[in-house]
Order: structure tokens, then sequence, then C-alpha cells
């Protein structure tokens, strides 16, 4: 498997995890994501790179995010709102000319 798309899927894992609040400490994420310890400290410390704000709450031996976010990560198709669509040309300017302009 490509070792980009692995990465992904543990960062994936991980965000669910820290969502629900049930990380664990991190010996405990370790041995539920089968890598080790130090693995899993390069994990999160790529998904901070990428700007989540993860904090570990010693109360409730989790990571957590100190503020809202989401993780999306692949090619999706996006809406386009009425600004967009109308300065949209929608190719008419390559459009062959008909009969009846050449006239």
């Amino acid at each position: 498997m490509n070792i980009i798309i692995k990465h992904i899927e543990l960062i994936e894992r991980i965000d669910r995890l820290i969502r629900m609040e049930a990380t664990g400490n991190p010996v405990d994420l370790a041995s539920r994501l089968g890598i080790s310890r130090a693995q899993t400290y390069r994990i999160i410390d790529i998904m901070k790179d990428l700007n989540a704000p993860i904090e570990y709450d010693f109360t409730i031996q989790s990571f957590v995010y100190a503020e809202h976010v989401n993780f999306k990560f692949g090619f999706y198709i996006q809406d386009l709102d009425s600004t967009e669509l109308r300065s949209v040309s929608g190719g008419a300017s390559f459009q062959k000319p008909t009969l009846l302009a050449a006239i």
C-alpha cells in the first residue's frame, strides 16, 4: 500500500477518535492503531503541522481538539453558487458562428 495513503488513513482514524474523545493515552492509541508510540507521535505532529489544534487532556486521558476543525482529504465536487455560475462563460466564446450570424 502506498505510504501516503497509509498515513492519510491513520490521520482519518486518529481524527475520528479525537472527535469521540476516545484516543486513550498515547500507548493505548498506538496499540489500537497497530503502530509504535513514536509513530503515533509522528502522525500527531503531522496533523499539527496541518494546523490541527490537538492537545492532550489529562482528565479524560485523550487527545482533543482545542477548537472545532474538520479534516477532509480527497477530491470532491463543489457546487457553484449563483455568483460563480454567472461568471462562467460555458465556452460561449468558442462557439462556431451560426449561418445567420455570417450573413
